[in-house]
């Protein structure tokens, strides 16, 4: 296994620890964050304090360095352009999330306990991103 690779699989574990000390993989306490006007938990505010900081940092980081540690360059998007799947992309995202309570990174990390309702949404997950892909590659070939 290459050091790129490597590097990938460390940081795909510590986000998963992250993710489960912080109560991101528990549905309800990501419902009790997103239920404003009823019980709302406050508590994911640290979590998502803790990640923009860290985001922050790592970005200048990025950006003051010519090239990466463990790999040739850096991947930074370029596509700034607000289109209609960006935006129905993003609703149905939001949507899926506060009506499940997962996201798709707490969802794969939930799959080890074998839940139903994380296997019930990591399925439809897989399923919408077939269905996207099919029609994506039928909308290119047009």
């Amino acid at each position: 296994m290459n050091r790129e690779n490597l590097s990938s699989l460390f940081c795909g574990f510590l986000f998963a620890i992250g993710l489960g000390i912080s109560g991101m993989t528990q549905p309800q306490k990501v419902v009790g964050f997103l239920d404003l006007f009823g019980s709302w938990d406050p508590s994911l505010l640290f979590v998502m304090a803790g990640a923009v900081l860290v985001y922050s940092i790592g970005y200048r980081w990025v950006k003051k360095n010519r090239k990466p540690f463990f790999t040739s360059a850096f991947l930074i998007p370029t596509n700034r352009q607000l289109d209609s799947s960006l935006m129905l992309g993003s609703a149905l995202f939001g949507i899926g999330w506060g009506i499940a309570g997962f996201c798709p990174g707490p969802a794969l990390t939930s799959l080890v306990g074998l839940g139903h309702s994380v296997l019930v949404f990591a399925g439809t997950m897989l399923a919408v991103m077939l269905l996207f892909e099919k029609w994506q590659s039928r909308k290119a070939i047009r």
